[in-house]
């Protein structure tokens, strides 16, 4: 059930429906007294950037989409249904596909089979020349993107129900069911595999690794603490994918804390508060993770403690960042992609996509760095 653009209600808020008095509660609210985006300044960068290519792949509508790295070729797709796999290096389209139902969510894909998210919680899983294989029904509808490993796709519904299925006809091998708190954000709560585990983001702010054959619980561990009176108060849901690095496993929560944890026990190695609804970036140094008033924080990856903080974009609806080189880059409302220092913040550069929100989790492509937008328009930026 939608309370409105960000968050979804259960139990108590369920006679709430369709009130338009709820956009007052809504922390992602943009019409906030004060809160108004900040003005980009004229940017003299001492770093070159330039758009090596753009695809147009179709809008997102209230979605998230994120482009799936597999060799040296990309998948992408769309809210309409369009499934495209493109040459990395030149943005070459190799083939273009159709689903015979809307997407809410992808792309998946393990070098074998790509999976995507169907509308009202259809699991579909295609060939890589395109071929629909297989579709499986879910309980309820599908925001986080599927993934795939070791013959098995994993995917989780809105219903905090995680499903393992066979990667080769879609039948279902496990289903484990995770409580979901009252009131959640309507976002997209990402996996990662690690190992023969997969790592699961869930409302609530928690993380769980689950064995990825069976769907047996490994460890579970809270990124984000509820706090406050009200249950808007104590909203707190992970925010994009958590990322594995070496033996440990980082993730931000919206009203919560930002952390590094043991990939094989779950046990903290450090964690700050701060409050986010994206995903973090992390190389060997530092972990990068914006928070919600539009900030990019730099947080020393062995102790957490705080590197530099970037206040110049407040507002401005920061996406997941990503760490290339000696830059971090992340996207805004409007499309742009800023990149700063990741030695210090500073600004380096900035380049520019279609105008829309830079809403799905970047990555990195040989020598260029993926983003795609709201509107739908997937943009390869090369850093010279």
């Amino acid at each position: 059930m939608r309370i409105s653009s960000k968050l979804v209600g259960v139990g108590v808020l369920a006679l709430m429906t369709g009130c338009s008095t709820l956009n007052s509660l809504n922390p992602f609210a943009s019409d906030k007294k004060g809160d108004q985006p900040a003005k980009l300044v004229e940017l003299k960068g001492s770093m070159a950037v330039r758009t090596a290519w753009k695809l147009d792949i179709g809008k997102a509508k209230g979605y998230q989409f994120s482009p799936a790295l597999t060799g040296d070729t990309l998948v992408v797709a769309a809210a309409d249904g369009a499934i495209a796999r493109v040459d990395a290096a030149t943005g070459k389209q190799l083939w273009r596909v159709k689903a015979d139902s809307d997407l809410s969510a992808g792309v998946g894909t393990d070098g074998n089979l790509i999976v995507v998210g169907g509308e009202k919680g259809i699991l579909m899983g295609y060939n890589m020349d395109g071929k629909l294989l297989w579709k499986t029904q879910l309980s309820s509808e599908i925001l986080s993107a599927p993934v795939v490993s070791q013959g098995i796709v994993v995917a989780r519904s809105i219903d905090n129900r995680i499903v393992g299925v066979d990667a080769t006809d879609g039948s279902k091998k496990w289903t484990v069911q995770k409580v979901a708190p009252p009131l959640t954000l309507r976002n997209a709560p990402g996996m990662i595999v690690a190992g023969t585990d997969v790592i699961v983001a869930q409302p609530g702010g928690k993380l769980s690794a689950l064995i990825m054959a069976t769907g047996a619980p490994r460890w579970d561990v809270e990124v984000g603490i509820s706090r406050g009176a009200t249950e808007l108060e104590r909203v707190t849901d992970i925010g994009g994918a958590p990322v594995l690095f070496e033996n440990e496993v980082c993730a931000a929560s919206y009203q919560g804390r930002v952390g590094c944890f043991d990939l094989v026990t779950g046990s903290a190695r450090w964690t700050r508060d701060l409050s986010s609804s994206v995903g973090v970036a992390v190389d060997q140094l530092f972990v990068f993770a914006p928070d919600d008033k539009g900030a990019l924080n730099a947080f020393t990856r062995d102790t957490g403690a705080s590197s530099w903080k970037n206040d110049k974009l407040s507002f401005r609806r920061l996406s997941t960042p990503l760490s290339y080189g000696r830059a971090v880059a992340v996207g805004d409302y409007e499309g742009y992609v800023h990149f700063l220092s990741r030695e210090d913040g500073s600004f380096l550069a900035r380049a520019a996509t279609d105008g829309s929100p830079i809403v799905g989790t970047p990555l990195v492509a040989g020598a260029n760095l993926i983003f795609q937008t709201q509107n739908g328009t997937v943009t390869a930026i090369a850093v010279e």
